[in-house]
């Protein structure tokens, strides 16, 4: 599939972790949406809304929900700045985390933690254990948030979503997912896991623009959390320009309160909606198939080397530098244009539907 991305021949990109390479038809929709913010007096009141409506129902194909339960926000931080503003524990409570988490998904549980005087509590990856037994062994009656990612962003270490939601429902914690490494190329159920909240980037598996990210908010809450901000686009018959200054406490329908201010970004938007078309066309089950097979050639290096790291995602899996000096390893593989990322010590591997076994051959023969 690699003919349809704005693919660089000499280049081995196995880097879809850090952003996606365009595809062909997203670069087209980007000159459509020049073409539309060129000419501003083509459009009118509904013009700000018809393109939000498409993306927010791919959105929903992305996640296995309705389009109600779908918000744009500009980044996944913003999109967890409004899950902690709405979430209100008890001091002496506890958030739980997993160690070398991303950051965006630390400050903010930090900040809450100092707000309510609760606990932070890390749960670190075992030899013995997957995450997801140690994160189900950390729940406990103290719990009052689980804020985790369904892979961890360094290495692909899987968790098991339905069994830590079902753990946290039966203590009534809520559960915050940060799916920015996984929407996209990892089939999602979101109302099966049924978290009260979830957020992913749409640059890196979901192959849009950068500054547009997608929000589900559970049904049970979206009459009862105020949104981070206070946009004019999100209340109600706000695509009548001619009743603007008829104030109202009324907003539109379902999650569409939570959408950031000027989310219909005439410029990207249609690039949004070809990215997703594209993926829900080919399926994030097939997109995943493939994907692990690639990785599974890295987990049988790995395995012959001692270096088993457990259950992983099959789109993101790390090699160890061991005893390779790093700084050759990042020189070497520069040389040759393959294109990783550098974790503390590991090296990120994360190939899509555009790689091939070659390209991971490749990667392996010069490590």
């Amino acid at each position: 599939m690699n003919h349809l991305f704005l693919l660089d021949p000499e280049v081995t990109y196995l880097n879809c972790a850090n952003m996606s390479p365009l595809l062909k038809s997203v670069k087209e929709a980007a000159h459509e949406g020049i073409e539309t913010r060129a000419n501003p007096w083509k459009l009118n009141g509904q013009s700000w809304f018809t393109d939000s409506e498409i993306l927010r129902g791919y959105a929903a194909k992305v996640y296995q929900t309705s389009a109600d339960n779908i918000a744009f926000a500009p980044s996944a931080s913003y999109g967890l700045a409004t899950a902690a503003k709405n979430i209100k524990l008890k001091a002496g409570q506890e958030i739980i985390i997993l160690e070398k988490q991303f950051p965006s998904n630390v400050y903010v549980w930090e900040k809450l933690a100092q707000q309510f005087d609760l606990k932070l509590i890390t749960v670190k990856k075992e030899k013995e254990k997957s995450f997801t037994e140690s994160i189900l062994e950390h729940i406990t009656e103290r719990t009052g948030l689980v804020a985790i990612p369904n892979c961890h962003w360094m290495d692909g270490a899987l968790v098991d979503l339905e069994q830590v939601s079902k753990k946290t429902k039966s203590i009534n914690a809520l559960l915050i997912l940060d799916l920015s490494q996984s929407l996209g190329a990892l089939p999602v159920n979101i109302e099966k896991i049924d978290p009260d909240y979830a957020v992913s980037v749409g640059y890196k598996w979901l192959m849009g623009p950068y500054s547009m990210s997608y929000q589900y908010i559970a049904p049970r809450w979206q009459e009862a959390w105020e949104p981070l901000e206070y946009s004019w686009m999100v209340r109600n018959k706000s695509e009548d320009f001619t009743t603007l200054t008829h104030y109202t406490s009324k907003f539109r329908t379902g999650a569409r309160k939570f959408d950031v201010g000027e989310f219909s970004q005439f410029n990207t938007m249609p690039m949004c909606i070809a990215a997703l078309k594209q993926i829900t066309d080919w399926g994030i089950e097939t997109i995943q198939s493939h994907t692990k097979q690639l990785t599974n050639v890295i987990k049988e290096f790995n395995d012959a080397t001692g270096n088993d790291y457990g259950e992983t995602a099959g789109h993101m899996i790390a090699i160890p530098f061991g005893k390779r000096d790093a700084d050759q390893v990042k020189k070497t593989l520069a040389e040759k244009k393959i294109m990783v990322s550098y974790r503390e010590s590991i090296i990120r591997v994360s190939p899509n539907v555009y790689n091939t076994v070659d390209d991971v051959t490749k990667l392996l023969n010069s490590l």
